[in-house]
């Protein structure tokens, strides 16, 4: 018995070319958005970046032209100078500081305290991590006059203590990330190794801290993001200029007494993005890989 073929005309055959065709113009309007979407996106960094090779007094006049004329790279070899009597390089260092120990202590602390709530049973622990999860929802407005009159009353003003020593005591979007990373690995695997004679701390250095490595890894890079751009802290706990961090610093180049060195701003600006844009473009899958493998979809 021969097989019945399928005609033009029958009522839901839909040809192979016409599908295909449905599909490319899909793909062809889906890439088109997005494209656009990026550049609006991108925009205003693409402008800061050809700003940057603008004469200060014509970076906002009326043309607002993307192309510079005159095309002048001045402002980066005057930017690096620095300002207030400290260069720039002083600045960057400054930012490193903060941001390497900041990060290190926010990401230690914030691991071991999510393996005592994910881990460890204890009278209360429902209730501290509700406490926990209210601190998300503070403005940090809330927390800044209580915080400078402790470290005022503690002597740490004007020094990287008060910005840096409270990473030291978690973050909780890092403790709840972290949570919901450990909670995916087995507890037999603690249970072997408290078989094997390793005590709380040891479980922890030899089974969940390697185990949660991309967790540890998303952390670390949310927290350089956002102390790297930190402006509030900055502001207000440091006085002297050879402290100042990057996003301080840029601050400098503006004087509302005299002209404002806009190119140099820029240039500075355009500088302290490439530590981000590093770190963004080299450790991207471990961010998507930490978020989505501890369930924040």
């Amino acid at each position: 018995m021969e097989p019945v073929k399928e005609t033009p005309g029958r009522t839901g055959a839909v040809p192979l070319a016409a599908r295909s065709g449905k599909s490319k113009t899909g793909q062809i309007v889906f890439h088109a958005a997005t494209t656009g979407l990026a550049i609006i996106l991108l925009y205003p960094v693409i402008w800061l970046m050809v700003s940057s090779f603008k004469e200060s007094a014509s970076i906002f006049t009326t043309s607002h032209s993307l192309i510079p004329d005159p095309f002048v790279i001045s402002n980066y070899a005057e930017g690096w100078k620095g300002i207030a009597g400290q260069p720039f390089i002083t600045f960057i260092k400054n930012s490193l500081i903060i941001v390497g120990f900041s990060t290190v202590g926010a990401v230690l602390s914030s691991a071991l305290i999510a393996y005592g709530f994910a881990r460890i049973p204890f009278k209360g622990k429902a209730f501290w991590f509700a406490c926990m999860m209210v601190t998300m929802m503070l403005p940090h407005e809330v927390l800044m006059i209580p915080q400078y009159i402790i470290f005022a009353k503690l002597d740490w003003l004007n020094s990287f203590k008060p910005i840096v020593v409270p990473q030291f005591f978690g973050h909780a979007f890092f403790i709840f990330l972290m949570i919901q990373f450990i909670r995916t690995i087995p507890v037999e695997l603690d249970e072997a190794a408290k078989i094997d004679g390793c005590s709380r701390l040891g479980i922890f250095f030899r089974v969940i801290l390697p185990l949660i490595a991309p967790a540890l890894a998303t952390s670390a890079i949310f927290s350089f993001y956002w102390k790297w751009e930190e402006l509030i802290n900055p502001l207000l706990y440091l006085n002297k200029p050879e402290l100042y961090p990057v996003s301080l610093a840029l601050k400098l180049f503006l004087d509302t007494e005299t002209a404002s060195n806009w190119g140099a701003m820029f240039a500075m600006s355009v500088i302290s993005l490439l530590p981000v844009m590093i770190v963004f473009f080299a450790f991207q899958k471990s961010i998507v890989q930490g978020i989505s493998m501890s369930g924040l979809k």
